[in-house]
């Protein structure tokens, strides 16, 4: 039986992994923390200006949940552009980190963790993403 999440988390516990910090994000990045941790996993979160534009959730994997999420976005007529990314799990390859780059988000906040961290932290830094971790996985079955 999984135990309830009740992990309190703040940006004051998040480490910025990149070269590029954005402290603009912050609060979108909070918010979509906040969303991811209660949505069933593997999920990925978008979310600007305070408002979540678009989740991918419930998929086998992390490229199916951002695909869908981007999908969704676009369905929608919302602008991924300056867009900040929550994940529930770390990333084990950089293929999230790319698609959203693309779409135009700015900074992504996940647990880390995974041993190929550096991966998707170098794809950060060479698109010009701010990316932050937490430590805290939130798993949902």
């Amino acid at each position: 039986v999984q135990q309830r999440d009740v992990a309190m988390e703040g940006s004051d516990t998040w480490t910025c992994t990149t070269t590029q910090a954005r402290p603009d994000s912050a609060d979108d990045l909070l918010f979509a923390l906040k969303l991811v941790k209660h949505t069933k996993s593997n999920t990925i979160v978008f979310a600007k200006d305070g408002q979540l534009l678009a989740s991918g959730t419930g998929q086998t994997s992390r490229v199916d949940a951002c695909r869908q999420a981007i999908e969704k976005a676009q369905s929608f007529g919302f602008d991924l552009k300056g867009a900040s990314m929550a994940s529930d799990a770390f990333f084990p390859f950089p293929d999230c980190v790319e698609m959203a780059a693309e779409a135009g988000v700015v900074a992504v906040i996940q647990p880390g963790g995974s041993i190929n961290d550096q991966k998707s932290i170098d794809a950060c830094n060479n698109l010009g993403m701010a990316m932050y971790t937490t430590g805290i996985r939130h798993f949902k079955h």
